[in-house]
């Protein structure tokens, strides 16, 4: 059995892979391992997406939670940001996230913030998944007054607009904005807040039923939004996914502005204020190459992590950085909370919007998006860390890196969430790299079946 804990906590199909069972060890150990050093009764807050199985999981995982002795506070359908932020703010001694972000309805997951708001090192998470492959061994589990209790909390979303508009304090008078809420936890949270900003806001997606997250709307489909947004003539759209960490907007021509575009046309802007410490952007591996050479046109320092926003948050923690990210839209602003937050990336869009008086389609032309091609190689889970280990992969890929050097890029990598090898390719033709990323990506899936 491979590593439990992915780049993004525990994910996997609900009630199949992760089972209540599961959830219920996972709220055993990670309450035990994240407050066993408390000398008072610890408190972990939990909270999740509208998907259905959400109830199912979050009551197994406080039902854990209570069972060593710690108290849960629940507060329902609310943004991973606003776990992260509100963890702090109230000082309970860690949040949890029932979420499986973009992924279709089978799928849920399970992510821990400690106490400060930040996801848990690797360390952390072993620990947690060694004490559920030992049966929870040398844990004591009390009884009579000392089991732990729940307590429900319906005003934590409303703290966590709050928090976001007075970050953000930007007027929105005169701005027509279609808002696409991909039918999970950003239903309220973002329409609102916009709105209490003074947007007109034509909300779509945000009818969450717990059965249609993510289904061909947010941030991973962006073909509706495109279209509302010329058809009413609107400054700009904004999709979120379904637990609102990230952010991808689309422009007042009905284009995608994607992360590396959001992230160089708010870092200029927060330049040019002088708030953009260290005059420096953190971004992955995987950004556009046009973001690297708008840095280096611009004279923005580009730091680059491994793919995955925890570790574009250890980075930015390390230099003390301001502003870091993904192209897929998580990004983060350290100074205003500790993980990718949607609603804070849209309220930064929108300042710029406001600020230079230009509309989106100009303020994304600070960079050259290159052409890329990402082409998924679906493959077993537990396999799919060893792609190199297979000779003919390694060959082709070998290949196509003395192809493509000098004028492009070749990027594999699996997956932290999903059961995937991801082929990427950047080059001057289209076409030429959608057909070798295909080619590849088929070459992966069927030799590691």
């Amino acid at each position: 059995m491979g590593r439990l804990f992915g780049t993004d906590g525990v994910r996997g199909i609900a009630n199949e892979e992760l089972t209540p069972l599961m959830a219920m060890q996972l709220g055993q150990a990670g309450a035990y391992v994240l407050t066993r050093q408390n000398q008072h009764k610890p408190t972990i807050m939990v909270g999740c997406d509208t998907r259905i199985s959400g109830d199912m999981l979050a009551n197994a995982l406080m039902a854990g939670v209570c069972s060593v002795g710690a108290n849960a506070v629940y507060v329902g359908i609310i943004p991973t940001p606003a776990v992260a932020y509100l963890t702090r703010k109230y000082k309970v001694d860690a949040g949890v996230v029932i979420s499986a972000s973009h992924n279709p309805v089978e799928f849920n997951g399970i992510k821990f913030f400690d106490g400060e708001g930040y996801k848990l090192p690797d360390e952390l998470e072993d620990e947690i998944e060694g004490l559920i492959r030992n049966n929870m061994a040398g844990v004591k589990f009390p009884t009579g007054a000392s089991v732990g209790k729940i307590k429900y909390r319906n005003d934590a979303r409303e703290e966590y607009i709050n928090h976001a508009v007075q970050s953000v304090p930007v007027d929105l008078t005169g701005m027509k904005i279609v808002v696409d809420c991909a039918e999970g936890a950003s239903y309220y949270t973002s329409v609102e807040a916009l709105k209490e900003l003074g947007g007109q806001i034509i909300a779509i997606h945000n009818n969450p039923d717990g059965t249609n997250i993510n289904a061909n709307c947010g941030s991973t489909h962006m073909e509706e939004l495109q279209a509302r947004v010329v058809f009413e003539k609107a400054n700009l759209g904004l999709a979120f996914d379904g637990d609102a960490d990230r952010l991808l907007a689309v422009d007042e021509q009905g284009h995608m502005v994607d992360g590396d575009q959001i992230m160089a046309i708010v870092g200029h802007h927060m330049r040019s204020q002088g708030k953009l410490k260290k005059n420096t952007i953190v971004a992955t591996v995987m950004s556009n190459l046009g973001f690297f050479l708008m840095g280096k046109k611009e004279g923005l320092h580009i730091e680059q992590t491994k793919v995955g926003d925890r570790y574009v948050l250890e980075r930015m923690k390390e230099i003390d950085a301001s502003l870091g990210g993904e192209q897929s839209g998580h990004v983060i602003f350290l100074e205003e909370n500790t993980t990718g937050d949607g609603l804070l990336s849209a309220l930064h869009l929108l300042q710029v919007v406001v600020e230079t008086g230009k509309p989106l389609s100009e303020l994304a032309g600070i960079m050259t998006v290159l052409p890329q091609a990402l082409v998924n190689a679906r493959v077993p889970n537990h396999k799919k860390e060893n792609y190199m280990d297979y000779p003919e992969i390694a060959r082709a890929i070998r290949e196509l890196e003395e192809k493509f050097a000098g004028e492009g890029r070749v990027l594999i990598r699996p997956s932290g969430t999903e059961p995937k090898v991801r082929v990427m390719i950047e080059g001057k033709d289209q076409t030429e790299i959608e057909k070798e990323a295909r080619k590849l990506a088929d070459l992966i899936q069927n030799t590691m079946l």
